[in-house]
């Protein structure tokens, strides 16, 4: 019995990620699809959508359509510098101004 039901696991995890990979391929995502690419419950994508925070398209009115590159985009807005980064500049800035 323990046997059959690590078959039953291995398989359930297959079939995840080929879930994983279909999502990874496909353009345009649907509302639940979208809540599994951003890892955001349905409220949250709901509430998002509702306030225009994030780009969708409402085609018939009703259900919501997302696309990948735009949510790709969406996600990877307001990036944080490193502080080797913030540095870099500084020490560029403060050079500049001796300079001038």
């Amino acid at each position: 019995m323990a046997n059959e039901e690590l078959i039953l696991n291995k398989l359930s995890e297959i079939a995840s990620k080929l879930d994983e990979q279909n999502l990874l391929q496909k353009t345009v995502l649907n509302f639940n699809e979208a809540c599994t690419y951003l890892d955001v419950s349905q409220s949250h994508l709901y509430k998002l959508t509702s306030t225009r925070q994030i780009p969708h398209f409402c085609p018939q009115g009703k259900k919501l359509y997302f696309n990948r590159t735009e949510l790709d985009v969406w996600l990877q807005r307001n990036r944080m510098s490193t502080s080797a980064e913030i540095e870099e500049e500084v020490n560029a800035k403060l050079s500049k101004s001796r300079r001038g």
